[in-house]
């Protein structure tokens, strides 16, 4: 009896209470792997918090003895880009611009995209979401040059509506991929109910699916803002320097040279650019996994 309560109690098996081979090898794993992608955040950290002076003794690891915040105020007001000394909030404002318009097209066309693919499958519908998904596993390079050509002819290569569309594009088909094998592990009979009801295709999608789909949505946001944010080669190209992402800000910034390199304002520059993406994942870490799990049900 009391064997059976125990299994009860542990479901799934007594926990180990030994510290064996094995597991002392997962910990030395996990403990180095740690240190190896966390070293270069404490430096950047610490670095951040140094004056020139200190920097100068080449003392990389050691805490900052006279800490200051000034390369932190240089880094996000007065930091030269070449001949411009804004800082990085020119770029932040650009990239809230390009980021928040991009993020919602291209979730939006994927939702609808996906849904459409999933459950009002048409003649053809296959061998579209299979060029959709071809488009995913190319390169984006080979597509630069003539989206520029074309952007060019109509006049608008260099503007804000050719960076957010270009955005659009290149993350439709990875959006279409996650919505539609979402929408794809919805119980069919929902769909047919509604049907039943004379609920047409917006109907459908804005009252029932667009509500079920929120793990989805948060997936697909975070993964929107991360690739968008942190993008450097599209931005330089089709953004035109007065819409410039504060990514390429930021490589304007630590590859100035004006006198002394300031290595402090150089690492508070790049921990500002990364903030925001970092502070998204870590808010909404949990629904990712959840998200990721609940599309992956059905292919």
């Amino acid at each position: 009896m009391t064997s059976v309560v125990a299994t009860q109690t542990h479901a799934r098996g007594p926990r180990p209470n030994r510290l064996t081979p094995g597991r002392a090898g997962i910990y030395a794993f996990v403990v180095v792997s740690c240190l190896f992608f966390l070293m270069p955040l404490y430096i950047m950290v610490v670095t951040s918090f140094k004056t020139q002076d200190e920097i100068r003794m080449s003392q990389i690891f050691a805490l900052p003895r006279d800490f200051t915040v000034q390369p932190w105020i240089e880094a996000w007001s007065s930091a030269c880009t070449g001949v411009s000394c804004d800082g990085l909030k020119i770029g932040f404002l650009n990239s809230v611009t390009i980021t928040v318009p991009a993020v919602i097209l291209s979730i939006l066309a994927g939702a609808i995209l996906g849904y459409s693919l999933s459950l009002w499958r048409t003649k053809g519908s296959n061998l579209l979401f299979g060029l959709l998904l071809a488009g995913a596993f190319l390169p984006y390079q080979i597509f630069i040059y003539p989206l520029v050509r074309v952007y060019a002819y109509v006049s608008l290569y260099g503007t804000l509506f050719n960076i957010i569309t270009v955005h659009v594009i290149f993350g439709l088909p990875v959006m279409t991929l996650l919505f539609r094998n979402y929408f794809a592990s919805v119980p069919i009979e929902l769909f047919k109910a509604a049907r039943v009801d004379g609920a047409g295709f917006w109907r459908i999608f804005i009252s029932i699916m667009l509500p079920l789909s929120t793990p989805m949505v948060i997936v697909a946001v975070i993964l929107q803002v991360t690739g968008i944010w942190n993008d450097f080669l599209l931005g330089t190209v089709f953004a035109g320097q007065t819409n410039w992402p504060m990514t390429v800000q930021l490589n304007n910034i630590v590859n100035t040279t004006q006198g002394t390199r300031a290595y402090n304002v150089d690492m508070a520059a790049t921990i500002l650019t990364a903030a925001v993406p970092l502070t998204i994942y870590f808010l909404s870490g949990r629904w990712f996994v959840r998200g990721i799990a609940a599309g992956a049900v059905k292919g």
